[in-house]
């Protein structure tokens, strides 16, 4: 009687003895990454650079405010406006970051433009002047906290004539709080809004 002999199967990772090598490298390389180089990365920046590692708080009388990072909805005339932002449910929700992905040929982009130019020059009915893009547009991250000069600038007599101060006193105010590009080259020049916006606060008429 002719009798087959059957190929010996190749041995699972479970066989060969592989489970356990498997499962020690997971758990050291999760400990590692997931919780040891966090954890001194973590401790290295809040000696090194302790505001930016907290959030880059902005405290007022004892209280966080809000922070350099992330924008605020402004929308009083005596303020300074920021960008839009196409975050859900409201405006500069940092839980919720994210741009209205919106193509330039899209109705809803013009209308959200409009809308704002409307506003801006409710607000300012003497202002003829061109409004600068980034006023009427929202930014891929929808939390944005500057603009940029010219759109600073924009609204800067709008500011001085509902707060009762010098313009040049307010445009002051808009080039202490200009950020300068990185090393003088690496982007543009902006302004934070809502440090412009508590540095007005503070001034005495």
């Amino acid at each position: 009687m002719n009798t087959q002999v059957q190929p010996a199967q190749p041995a699972t990772p479970i066989q060969g003895g592989l489970l356990r090598p498997m499962l020690t490298i997971f758990v050291v390389l999760s400990a590692v990454t997931g919780l040891l180089y966090p954890g001194v990365i973590t401790g290295i920046s809040r000696v090194v650079f302790p505001h930016e590692a907290a959030g880059s708080l902005i405290v007022k009388d004892g209280r966080a405010i809000g922070s350099e990072l992330i924008g605020q909805p402004f929308s009083d005339p005596k303020y300074f406006w920021g960008r839009l932002s196409a975050t859900a449910p409201m405006p500069y929700n940092a839980a919720a970051s994210g741009g209205s992905n919106l193509g330039p040929s899209n109705p809803a982009l013009t209308d959200a433009a409009r809308a704002r130019i409307d506003a801006l020059r409710e607000a300012d009915p003497g202002n003829k002047a061109p409004v600068p893009v980034d006023l009427v547009t929202a930014s891929g991250s929808g939390l944005d906290p500057q603009i940029s000069p010219a759109a600073a600038q924009y609204q800067a007599v709008r500011v001085a004539r509902l707060r009762g101060l010098p313009l040049e006193r307010v445009e002051a105010l808009v080039a202490a709080n200009t950020e300068k590009p990185l090393l003088a080259v690496m982007g543009d020049p902006v302004v934070n809004v809502l440090q412009l916006n508590l540095a007005l606060d503070a001034e005495k008429r």
